[in-house]
């Protein structure tokens, strides 16, 4: 079982985003589509787990988030991860105290998986939620021009006050399920 603890913003926040993702380049038609995540898949991943044969430890994994305080984010931003055809266009995240919340949550998030045995992408944890695979299909002059519509959005701020492990399903079109659910402080 492919797992992964992961926040998802609240509607309102993929609703005010999405206005500004329809049109950016990544999102207009053409002869080979891009890879455009759906806003109700847009999610902040925590932490990549991957494959897991029963989801028991990282489920004692994510209780331990409880106590963690949650931190208040916005979607301010954007870059490009990745190079060719694994181009990805992403928006970054932006807190009100510095990202001291987010690296507070990556840690409890990375010391309770050490905890329970678990694996996980050790790679400094870059927060940020997938708009698009782009891959080659889009040029750098449209792509920077995504990246300057997106420098200028500053989206509404949340409480980032849930954690979900979630299983994804691979595919052309991934699915996720909901395994389990932790409130923060």
């Amino acid at each position: 079982m492919r797992v992964f603890m992961a926040v998802y913003p609240p509607a309102e926040v993929r609703e005010h985003f999405k206005r500004v993702v329809d049109g950016l380049a990544v999102a207009r038609p053409r002869e080979r589509s891009v890879r455009l995540a759906a806003p109700e898949r847009w999610h902040l991943t925590v932490a990549f787990i991957g494959d897991v044969d029963d989801e028991v430890a990282a489920t004692e994994a994510l209780e331990e988030l409880a106590s963690v305080p949650a931190p208040v984010v916005r979607i301010a931003g954007g870059r490009t991860l990745g190079r060719g055809q694994f181009k990805h266009l992403v928006a970054e995240l932006e807190t009100e105290d510095d990202g001291v919340g987010l690296r507070r949550l990556g840690a409890a998030v990375r010391k309770a998986l050490r905890r329970h045995r678990l694996p996980f992408d050790r790679r400094g944890w870059q927060p940020h939620v997938t708009i698009a695979r782009p891959g080659n299909l889009v040029g750098d002059e449209e792509l920077a021009v995504d990246l300057e519509v997106l420098a200028a959005y500053r989206g509404p701020a949340w409480r980032l006050d849930e954690v979900r492990l979630m299983r994804s399903h691979l595919g052309p079109q991934p699915e996720y399920d909901v395994l389990a659910a932790v409130h923060l402080q």
